[in-house]
């Protein structure tokens, strides 16, 4: 049995990765989390999201060290923002416990500090900007678009719901990273353009943010050349998508020892070549 805690825990993902996981034989919540003073602490987290009891009181996130200690979870998932995840990963690497990061938003500083606690505590996790399985294909397909057309202009546009705080989304940033990585040629970022901006320069990746309504998350990739144009697009309906791959991530990182993976290797994706 895999003993599993989740801080964010009434969050929009936190509900459902525990929802999600209290259907799984091999896996169980033992420890949850909010924000300290949250005015539900102590409440059962299962009451709290509308599946009944499940005999684990919602704590916070200034208890974590000690609940930990207690609770002895295998992996701890964290889908926060990225202030609160970097000490959240500081205090359960120290305690042993195995990662899934799915927050975003991390500066490159941010980024360093949670690799540096990870590799001195020994643990193993799972970093993601994007667990949904689908989303990881998108990835992997853009890989071999990024080759084959990585002279012709691109730009990623992406849409979420007016919640969501960090801009462009870390997924948006992650296909821009794989296109710069696999177009052969020098690229450079552009937020947005606003004014006399002047021609479009071949080694610009455009990347736009649009926030409104509901969006759970829409991101596409449009290859545009003379006479011709790609547009890849994922568009996701429900988070359960993404709920679905941190359950796979939470089996994988159970069994593996020391090490920082992502989706790709969670999918087997890293096998697939062009």
């Amino acid at each position: 049995m895999i003993k599993v805690a989740i801080t964010g825990a009434l969050g929009r993902m936190g509900s459902n990765i525990i929802k999600t996981i209290n259907q799984q034989d091999d896996m169980k919540v033992v420890a949850a989390f909010e924000v300290p003073n949250h005015p539900k602490k102590g409440e059962d987290v299962g009451k709290l999201i509308g599946i009944g009891e499940i005999g684990v009181p919602l704590s916070t996130s200034d208890e974590l060290d000690a609940v930990l200690k207690e609770t002895k979870p295998d992996v701890l998932v964290d889908f926060t923002i990225a202030s609160a995840c970097v000490e959240n990963v500081k205090i359960a690497s120290k305690n042993g416990v195995k990662l899934v990061i799915g927050t975003t938003g991390f500066t490159e500083e941010q980024k360093a500090e949670i690799e540096k606690a990870i590799k001195e505590n020994n643990v193993s996790a799972v970093i993601s900007q994007n667990f949904a399985i689908g989303v990881n294909i998108f990835f992997k397909t853009l890989e071999f678009l990024a080759k084959k057309l990585g002279d012709y202009d691109i730009e990623i546009v992406e849409m979420h719901h007016r919640h969501k705080k960090d801009a462009p989304s870390g997924t948006a940033l992650r296909a821009a990273e794989i296109i710069k990585a696999n177009r052969g040629i020098e690229s450079v970022f552009v937020y947005g353009r606003q004014g006399m901006t002047g021609e479009r320069k071949k080694e610009e990746i455009g990347i736009h943010a649009l926030r409104g309504g509901d969006v759970v998350g829409d991101h596409t990739v449009i290859f545009a050349g003379d006479g011709e144009r790609i547009e890849l697009t994922h568009r996701a309906s429900s988070r359960q998508a993404f709920v679905n791959g941190v359950i796979l991530a939470i089996r994988f990182i159970a069994e593996k020892e020391n090490g920082i993976y992502n989706t790709f290797d969670v999918l087997g994706l890293n096998e697939i070549k062009f």
